[in-house]
């Protein structure tokens, strides 16, 4: 079963601490194989993928990118107002 928007938001939160902080994808504990299909298919809907903003801040020692819909990305910030459509 792949996790819902609420689970993925409040495992961002607890890495996070708060909305609109860029936080690494791997700190939020899914595996990386479920946050590739979460991710893509959350990215793919409008109403929800423009309340999230991806960075891919790879470097020395940082964490592994996850690949998402093609693009390589290591973090993640996502908006409060996704609080709207939760």
């Amino acid at each position: 079963m792949t996790m819902r928007l609420p689970e993925v938001v409040k495992k961002y939160l607890a890495a996070a601490g708060g909305f609109g902080k860029f936080v690494s994808i791997a700190s939020m504990g899914i595996p990386p194989d479920e946050t590739e299909r979460v991710f893509d298919f959350l990215d793919e809907d409008y109403h929800i993928s423009r309340f999230f903003h991806f960075r891919n801040a790879a470097a020395a020692g940082a964490d592994a990118p996850i690949v998402i819909n093609g693009f390589q990305q290591t973090h993640i910030s996502i908006d409060p107002e996704i609080q709207t459509i939760l």
